[in-house]
């Protein structure tokens, strides 16, 4: 018997790898055919054009890290080549300066953030995805900025105007809009917004898509996508890790993002949801105008409100019962995550607002999740854990969600998550007092927002250590779930979520749309993420 488990062991130890030796015809043939796909929805010039901008990218971020400069790129370039390279037409100083503290996430932070819209968008994918990245990078890429300089308004307004005539040969923007302001609200990687006033009057925004966006966009998404699938071809074993199919996601996701229309249907899909749940007293979002909306232009009602974070305001708003206002806020997006086919995933405070009528108004649905049916049921059971601060039930949910290999000692996972929830209950919100002209203080509650990755982080840290591997949108789910928890200690610190009558949390999947999750029965692995 122990030599046959000796022989058996030997058999395992020596079974042999498979190589790019390995690979079948067919194999081949298909890794061809995506490679002069990608070449093909990339088109002719993008290709070269990324390939300079890289190029400066790349150099300025080398510079970052060396102490002695390195002579500008921008030197006697051409007509030609400075519109491609940012600013290459800019002096530079040459005078040496101190250089940064060299680190890979730093590094690549920076470079991303150089190289324009794809690589912002797919370092804010790193940055909601602690369940896929080392928790170095994600903590790194949560200082991705996706803010870019405006463009000058002549070429926003060419946008429009070009948009409008698609629809309505007749259509210009005068007829169309009593005023623009050509000063942006907000200019992004992808998209840059405009608030307007529409000949009857109604306060609207206009969210406009840069041109050419598309063009670099698929040249890069092709490219990352391409490069995925030859290293899990010359490499096999780098299959194991599914790198294609996340970087499959994630090209298909962000090219689906230039589609404005299909973000007007999320957010015409969540005012049926609101509606249809009698939610339309309490909370709202933007109305689409569909006959000024097109895949490159969307025009939306304009809600004026205050930050979930300004608690002296929203006290005004609400008589003094801001706690009224979060409990909507909570239960309302609850509600939309155990009904709707999808639910919002970026519910930050600058996506959640108070409108002076006292309504909670959810914007930006850019970041959208759906659950499969496993991490649906998995995470009920959570809850039920942690209403009844049953750390062994809360292991054994969260060993069903993930996926493992080995046996889980529930006891330590359990005695390691506690340790987690004391740490969540130590985070305390910051004070800040202002001196007014008039002499008076005002006083504003705040909170850090990295302080919510690091908790996500630990969750994340406790489950991997205990050898499981969470889906990455039950970290999507448990990020909002923070973000509420920080609203409700700054807007309701004495409430007790899980027994307050007037939260709505948890309830039994089965109950709900006959077992369906999301409002959509899905495959028991089925996961979608839009980013």
């Amino acid at each position: 018997m122990t030599t046959s488990s000796s022989s058996s062991s030997s058999s395992t130890k020596t079974r042999r790898v498979k190589t790019v030796a390995d690979r079948t015809q067919e194999e081949t043939t298909s890794l061809i055919r995506d490679i002069i796909q990608a070449a093909i929805d990339a088109g002719p010039r993008a290709g070269p054009v990324r390939t300079m901008q890289a190029y400066s990218a790349i150099i300025r971020t080398v510079q970052d890290f060396i102490p002695t400069p390195i002579t500008p790129i921008n030197r006697n370039v051409s007509p030609f080549f400075s519109s491609l390279i940012p600013n290459a037409s800019s002096s530079s100083s040459t005078s040496p300066s101190e250089p940064e503290t060299f680190s890979t996430p730093l590094a690549l932070r920076k470079l991303f953030e150089r190289m324009g819209a794809t690589y912002i968008k797919l370092g804010q994918f790193i940055a909601s995805s602690p369940t896929l990245f080392p928790k170095e990078y994600v903590v790194e890429f949560q200082k991705c900025l996706d803010s870019t300089e405006p463009l000058e308004w002549n070429v926003i307004q060419n946008v429009i105007s070009k948009e409008l005539k698609e629809m309505d040969k007749t259509a210009t923007i005068n007829s169309v809009f009593r005023s623009i302001d050509k000063v942006p609200l907000a200019s992004a990687s992808i998209a840059q917004v405009h608030s307007a006033v529409l000949h009857t009057g109604e306060e609207v925004v206009i969210k406009v898509q840069k041109p050419s966006i598309d063009e670099s966009l698929k040249a890069d998404l092709s490219f990352i996508y391409v490069a995925s699938r030859v290293l899990e071809f010359v490499q096999p074993d780098f299959e194991r890790t599914s790198l294609s199919a996340i970087a499959g996601d994630i090209r298909t996701s962000m090219l689906e993002e230039l589609d404005f229309e299909k973000e007007a249907t999320n957010l015409e899909e969540f005012r049926v949801f609101l509606r249809e749940n009698g939610l339309m007293d309490v909370a709202t979002a933007p109305k689409v105008y569909r006959e000024y909306t097109t895949k490159k232009i969307m025009v939306m009602e304009r809600l004026n409100g205050v930050s979930m974070l300004d608690a002296e305001k929203i006290s005004e708003i609400t008589n003094s019962n801001p706690e009224t206002t979060i409990i909507t806020a909570l239960n309302v997006w609850t509600t939309s995550v155990m009904t709707m086919p999808w639910f919002h995933a970026d519910v930050h405070a600058g996506n959640l607002l108070v409108l002076r009528d006292g309504r909670v108004g959810f914007i930006d649905f850019g970041i959208v999740g759906r659950v499969s049916e496993k991490t649906f049921k998995a995470v009920n059971e959570l809850s039920g854990a942690l209403a009844l601060g049953d750390y062994k039930g809360m292991a054994k949910a969260l060993c069903n969600m993930g996926a493992t290999d080995d046996e889980v000692d529930i006891e330590k996972f359990a005695s390691d998550i506690e340790r987690v929830m004391m740490n969540l209950g130590s985070v305390q919100t910051d004070i800040t007092l202002t001196a007014m002209n008039d002499g008076s203080l005002q006083g504003s509650l705040d909170f850090d927002e990295s302080e919510v990755t690091d908790v996500l982080l630990d969750i994340v840290d406790v489950t991997e250590s205990n050898g499981l591997k969470l889906p990455r949108e039950f970290g999507l789910l448990v990020k909002q779930s923070l973000y509420f928890d920080r609203y409700l200690k700054i807007l309701a610190p004495n409430l007790d979520v899980m027994s307050d009558e007037r939260v709505g949390l948890g309830g039994n999947m089965e109950d709900l749309n006959g077992g369906n999750v999301n409002g959509a029965r899905l495959a028991p692995e089925e996961v979608l993420i839009d980013v």
